[in-house]
């Protein structure tokens, strides 16, 4: 009896502290997951470097309920074509994301409800970035007081824009050229301002004339429609799936806050307010906080 005793109290205990070990035949355990070979997994473009955003298209053998991912320590928002078989996600991988491979944590739902789960390494490689030089008023590398004043309110702002994550796809289709010019200036390059003050480049730069129409890339909301400091005449759109893309420096807003575009639709004119050497368009792309090389973006092949 007191071995029996001893036995059941450990028994209890193993029970209070979570020790004893679940039976084979537990609930998880008869859970049946759809097998990897179900799945596979591809992307644009095949191989991606630092600051390169990603588009990650997954195909399955069956419909499924639902799709997300996580890589590179950000989640991934999936949307799917009218059959849910093939689901299209947006990602990048920041300028600071060292050469290496990396894996893509999927799981999802199928359309019975059965969970589903794979893994999948991506690698990254170094781009290859310039540098540069050029010079900007005084003001745009010594601010007055009043100035500083300004640029911080504006960093406030920026930072409260840039929060707003829509998980929703918003976009649809290949994402095209804002205006049809030559690139003057590319993502990436390490640029210095007046022999001092320096920073990377985190757009793409079109060489127009002030007056150029400057369109969307893709469908999307505005966020953002006013002059800032450093960024002139600004337009940020919400594209869905944590991306937004940035226009610069534009001599007139022709949307407000809260409009929904479409993909092409006119945004306003280009010019050269804000810290720029002359009259041209800078356009960004950020995801999930970090900005990406947007000639990339332009490049997917997306149906």
């Amino acid at each position: 009896m007191r071995t029996l005793s001893a036995w059941l109290q450990v028994l209890l205990l193993g029970v209070v502290f979570g020790t004893t070990a679940l039976p084979a035949h537990s609930a998880d355990a008869k859970t049946p997951r759809v097998k990897p070979t179900n799945l596979s997994v591809r992307w644009q473009p095949q191989r991606p470097v630092n600051g390169s955003p990603v588009l990650f298209v997954v195909s399955s053998s069956q419909p499924l309920k639902s799709l997300s991912g996580k890589w590179l320590e950000h989640e991934i928002f999936f949307s799917s074509d009218s059959h849910n078989k093939i689901w299209y996600g947006l990602a990048g991988a920041s300028l600071e994301t060292h050469p290496g491979n990396y894996a893509l944590e999927l799981s999802g739902e199928s359309a019975s409800g059965k969970p589903i789960s794979f893994q999948k390494t991506v690698a990254v490689k170094k781009g290859k970035y310039l540098s540069s030089k050029a010079s900007v008023p005084k003001q745009f590398t010594e601010p007055s007081p009043e100035q500083l004043k300004k640029i911080s309110e504006d960093k406030t702002l920026k930072e409260r824009t840039f929060a707003h994550v829509t998980p929703e796809r918003l976009w649809t289709g290949r994402f095209r050229a804002p205006t049809s010019a030559p690139i003057s200036g590319v993502f990436g390059t390490t640029r210095t301002f007046n022999g001092q003050v320096q920073s990377v480049h985190q757009g793409l730069d079109f060489a127009v004339n002030e007056g150029t129409p400057v369109m969307a890339v893709n469908s999307g909301t505005v966020l953002l429609a006013q002059p800032l400091f450093f960024e002139g005449g600004l337009v940020v759109l919400d594209h869905g799936q944590g991306l937004l893309t940035l226009y610069m420096h534009l001599s007139k807003i022709e949307v407000k806050e809260g409009d929904h575009v479409a993909g092409g639709q006119k945004l306003g004119l280009s010019g050269g307010t804000g810290r720029a050497t002359g009259p041209h368009l800078h356009v960004a792309v950020r995801w999930q906080g970090v900005y990406l090389d947007p000639a990339t973006l332009l490049s997917l092949s997306i149906p």
